[in-house]
């Protein structure tokens, strides 16, 4: 489960994009973008996967199991 597909990038104007399998999920700036290349730079490559997936709001919630039980989605 460490990769979760995520990847990101800075641009020549400071942005820093992020994205999920190919597809941009987000993108940052200013202040925000500088935080995430300062958080990025003291993590391993799992746990960076975790920040962006956070950070896009992408990252399961617990409920998919009961989601899966119910009679809607059987």
């Amino acid at each position: 489960m460490s990769d979760l597909g995520f990847t990101f990038r800075q641009s020549k104007n400071g942005e820093v994009v992020v994205d999920h399998r190919g597809k941009r999920a987000t993108t940052l700036r200013g202040d925000k973008a500088d935080w995430f290349l300062q958080d990025m730079d003291g993590l391993d490559f799992e746990s960076q996967q975790q920040e962006m997936a956070r950070l896009t709001g992408n990252y399961k919630r617990g409920n998919e199991r009961k989601a899966r039980n119910h009679p809607r989605n059987r």
